[in-house]
């Protein structure tokens, strides 16, 4: 492991290994949030369709009723999905990513996953096929 910064100390592997963890949690929240993007974007296209549907069996009224309040809704306010999308990632995911990458420049050397390196190695049995270092 004589590549993998031996000069840090533990103590600062281990705070920007937990930051880099923190934004390990924004990556799966910004993955649910593209989830709640496409799934909304595929509701309001099936709107649509019932709206159709219903229009073209004689539900004016209602089919109207639909397309003008919810077919095309903001989700929140002024915002389509795509819109929270971009703000999320503008406002908080790219400083997070930049912030963290900064962290492991200037304290780590650039190395990522040093605190889970150091991990493995304490753990690993050594000589065991299935427990090298490196592939």
């Amino acid at each position: 492991m004589a590549d993998r910064a031996e000069h840090i100390s533990d103590a600062t592997a281990d705070a920007v290994g937990k930051l880099s963890e923190a934004l390990e949690y924004v990556e799966r929240a910004r993955g649910h949030l593209y989830s709640f993007h496409q799934l909304i974007g595929h509701a309001d296209l099936v709107l649509g369709e019932a709206v159709d549907a219903l229009r073209a069996d004689g539900h004016t009224d209602l089919a109207d009723m639909l397309d003008t309040e919810i077919v095309g809704r903001n989700v929140i306010d002024g915002r389509w999905t795509f819109q929270v999308v971009e703000e999320f990632d503008d406002t908080y995911w790219t400083p997070f990513r930049e912030a963290e990458k900064r962290a492991r420049d200037e304290l780590m050397d650039g190395v990522r996953h040093l605190h889970e390196a150091r991990m493995k190695e304490q753990r690993r049995t050594h000589g065991h096929p299935d427990h090298t270092e490196k592939p």
